[in-house]
């Protein structure tokens, strides 16, 4: 019987499905082709439970493609009710960068769960973009970001950012990158 996409699920069926979720990640960016039979015990589920949420490897990757990027994008407004506009905007950042290292290691994953004829099409940047325009638009009311950066601006301005090897010692560069990124977001921002 399949779920109703309007149901929400029971909190111990949500459970199971963010461990999966949580355990693939882990094991698809270090092996892409790791097995799903060892993710789902890996993730101390069955295998009827495994393929009741994921009934195959192309929903499972797309699956955590969406939900690493929530989860990057539900972090904007945590981080904006606890910080100053500029100081969430670059603690986003790094959360941002996190998401992009662990997309890179599941790019081949990803390309082989969109790229045949009628398989499912690339999830679009949608929440990601959002929560930048968030950030922007409360850093910008608080006078520590330039005014007029628009999302697309931005996510143009950290692009360098998807060159970076995830393999290598990233974090320095890409650390380096986002200051560079955030010291162009308060220039010229009538508070500083």
């Amino acid at each position: 019987m399949e779920q109703k996409k309007d149901v929400p699920l029971r909190s111990d069926a949500q459970r199971n499905r963010e461990r999966i979720l949580e355990v693939a990640v882990v094991e698809l960016t270090q092996c892409p082709d790791a097995s799903l039979s060892a993710i789902a015990k890996k993730a101390c589920v069955g295998q009827g439970t495994f393929y009741r949420n994921f009934p195959n490897r192309g929903a499972l990757v797309l699956e955590i493609y969406r939900y690493e990027m929530q989860q990057v994008a539900d972090m904007a407004t945590q981080l904006l009710a606890t910080r100053e506009p500029d100081r969430a905007m670059r603690e986003w950042m790094d959360h941002l960068t996190r998401f992009a290292m662990t997309k890179a290691g599941l790019a081949d994953a990803i390309r082989l769960a969109t790229g045949g004829p009628g398989g499912p099409p690339k999830p679009g940047h949608t929440p990601v973009t959002d929560a930048a325009g968030l950030l922007l638009r409360a850093g910008e009311e608080a006078g520590t970001i330039r005014p007029g950066v628009t999302p697309d601006d931005f996510l143009l301005a950290i692009a360098g950012l998807w060159q970076i090897d995830p393999h290598s010692d990233w974090q320095p560069r890409a650390t380096r990158l986002m200051d560079l990124v955030m010291d162009g977001l308060r220039a010229g921002a009538p508070g500083q």
